[in-house]
């Protein structure tokens, strides 16, 4: 999704919010759910439905979909009285008002061969994005891991998606970020399967290369 609105210009690929071509800083979870807005216009996306996408499989109050649509709001100028952009239909959901133009017309569609980064927890993956993303207690952080012992933003991981480098750093952390059992003192690089213990929870982190893919064994049967 590549949309141009006003004098912004929202890449979902990059993950970028541009206004005047300059970088406009948005949180993980405020980006996403602007995305979601721009996705749906003009139709009213209901709040569950924003929770359901946004924090899935978790429950999360209304006063923090209420937190981001301010952080949008004070990204794009907006104001909720007088919306240009978002508007706030009470007691339902939001909706997005703007006039949008969609860029991406002519692209060649993801084919499942880009690069992807993610973390690993049990059963739960967390897919890292181009750029800034925070590990914490905190559930407007991108990894969300709501256990005692994490801080409320506890790591960020820096990932570089032209390159493919990742860096994960502690952010002052009271129990400590650990990669293979030495502890975060200073950024250090990730490579695919390590294992980075956030407090007491672990974390494996996996970079897929669609050149390092094989193609499929054939299995022998008798």
């Amino acid at each position: 999704m590549h949309i141009r609105f006003g004098t912004f210009t929202l890449d979902a690929t990059t993950r970028q919010l541009l206004h005047a071509g300059q970088p406009v800083h948005l949180s993980p979870k405020a980006f996403d759910v602007l995305c979601v807005l721009i996705e749906a216009r003009p139709r009213v996306v209901n709040k569950q439905e924003l929770h359901d996408r946004i924090w899935p499989g978790t429950f999360v109050v209304d006063a923090n979909l209420s937190v981001l649509v301010g952080e949008i709001r004070r990204a794009l100028g907006d104001n909720a009285q007088t919306p240009q952009f978002i508007r706030t239909v009470h007691k339902v959901g939001y909706a997005f008002c703007g006039d949008a133009e969609d860029q991406g017309a002519g692209a060649a569609p993801d084919d499942g061969h880009a690069p992807r980064y993610w973390l690993a927890w049990n059963d739960r993956r967390f897919m890292l994005s181009a750029g800034e993303n925070l590990i914490g207690r905190n559930p407007e952080c991108a990894i969300w891991i709501d256990t005692s012992g994490v801080s409320r933003r506890h790591a960020r991981v820096r990932l570089d998606v032209h390159t493919g480098a990742a860096a994960i750093e502690d952010l002052g952390s009271t129990n400590g970020t650990f990669v293979n059992d030495a502890r975060v003192e200073t950024p250090r690089m990730l490579a695919d399967g390590d294992v980075v213990q956030v407090a007491s929870v672990p974390l494996t982190f996996r970079a897929w290369l669609p050149e390092q893919s094989r193609s499929t064994e054939r299995i022998r049967r008798n």
